[in-house]
């Protein structure tokens, strides 16, 4: 088949996938993000939607060409940045453009950012980022 992680779509022409993710952020003050995700689309126009444990959407992300947005609950915030909502969002800077190459089972290159792939056929993505400090570890297993 040649694609790691394939994707389930959507429709015939838009990516999708969904399982957890997880972030450890090393440092003075250790934080630790896990929510159940849906991830539609791709780098340049998708949509990420972040869930708790029970169910309860945290927000949810959509972006183009040059906009993005967040909403959380009532709450609707616009932005030319998706870096930063993306930080708002889940309190630290993710590399969401490598991580569609990531699920895709293909390496990309983030700053600052290293990813093991090898348990990507069985649906795991384990990526450290070493700088800018502090270090982070994001951990994504799909749903089966």
């Amino acid at each position: 088949m040649g694609c790691a992680l394939p994707p389930r779509t959507t429709n015939a022409e838009t990516p999708f996938w969904s399982g957890r993710i997880a972030l450890q952020v090393e440092g003075d003050t250790p934080q630790s993000f896990a929510a159940l995700f849906e991830l539609e689309g791709e780098e340049s126009q998708g949509q990420l939607t972040l869930f708790s444990p029970l169910g309860t959407t945290l927000g949810q992300l959509r972006w183009d060409a040059g906009t993005a947005t967040l909403q959380t609950g009532q709450q609707i915030q616009r932005s030319d940045s998706l870096d930063a909502l993306v930080l708002q969002l889940t309190g630290a800077a993710l590399p969401v453009k490598a991580i569609f190459h990531w699920l895709k089972g293909s390496q990309a290159e983030a700053a600052g950012w290293t990813s093991d792939l090898s348990a990507a056929p069985q649906g795991r993505i384990t990526a450290q980022r070493i700088l800018p400090e502090p270090k982070a570890t994001l951990r994504i297993s799909l749903s089966q």
